[in-house]
């Protein structure tokens, strides 16, 4: 069986409680941080409100988490100046594998993986910016000028030289993409491929109660989907708009802050909770 692939969904309405874009970059810094750490491959973010245009938010939440996951010497080239992005100083820095904290040649090894932007082409082949002093090169030429691949270091002797990889093949965390849902919940869940599928939610079982059963179907899973509600509604009543029934939908439904000292647990809150949950009682 291959590794385990986990993926979350939140919803547009995540930065409903959020008026200023100062305070929405924020949070979804703290998304994207917590979904590094607990190394989730995929960030799914769905239209969770049926009669109301979220393309904006929808928008803002992908161009910054995408902005935070892309290595901060490839961000010039791939971003452009625009005001959604105005704040993106306050975002934390990611510091997963994929983002270096050296930028000089001389500290790169062979068999080193680092991310990549084609800059030019050569007869013999392409330079790529890998974030180091000098352009390093490629001799795969299938590739165009503004590509950005995965790569990894084969020689380092008279010049820097890499080859594409396919991410997949990685063997470290590699980052988080990020997919944007225009389809309501249900019918993502519906015509999904995901072998588990957990809902959490503040009606929903008590996780200790349910941990062996799910840890059970966890254990034989492969794609595992770990879902989210919005700050004034969860997941139960999203799904009602569809004239469907949570249970219907997911494999289970948990509550990971039971007993909880507050009102409400904040979606960002939840995120981290549930997601530390996981991580210390299955080992993934």
């Amino acid at each position: 069986m291959g590794k385990k692939r986990l993926s979350i969904a939140i919803p547009a309405s995540i930065i409903s409680d959020t008026p200023h874009l100062r305070e929405k970059t924020s949070k979804i810094g703290l998304i994207g941080r917590a979904a590094a750490i607990f190394r989730v491959e995929q960030i799914i973010i769905y239209a969770d409100v049926v009669k109301l245009e979220q393309r904006q938010d929808l928008a803002l939440i992908a161009l910054i988490l995408n902005y935070l996951e892309t290595p901060q010497y490839l961000r010039k080239a791939l971003f452009k100046i625009e005001p959604d992005l105005q704040y993106a100083g306050i975002l934390p820095p990611l510091r997963s594998p994929h983002h270096p904290t050296s930028g000089k040649t001389k500290h790169l090894k062979v068999g080193e993986y680092r991310e990549a932007l084609i800059l030019s082409e050569t007869k013999e082949g392409l330079l790529v910016d890998i974030g180091v002093q000098q352009p390093a090169f490629l001799r795969q030429k299938q590739f165009s000028v503004g590509d950005r691949l995965t790569t990894q270091i084969v020689n380092l002797d008279k010049k820097v030289e890499v080859q594409a990889v396919d991410r997949e093949e990685v063997p470290l965390y590699w980052g988080y993409r990020v997919c944007v849902e225009k389809q309501p919940f249900g019918k993502i869940i519906k015509n999904s491929g995901y072998d588990l599928k957990i809902a959490t939610a503040r009606i929903g079982d008590n996780f200790t109660d349910v941990s062996k059963a799910l840890g059970a179907k966890w254990a034989g899973a492969q794609n595992i989907l770990v879902a989210f509600g919005a700050p004034a509604r969860g997941l139960h009543e999203i799904v009602e708009d569809e004239g469907l029934m949570l249970k219907d939908v997911v494999d289970f439904t948990v509550n990971t802050v039971p007993r909880q000292g507050t009102a409400t647990v904040r979606a960002e809150e939840a995120l981290i909770a549930s997601l530390a949950i996981l991580n210390i009682y299955f080992n993934y």
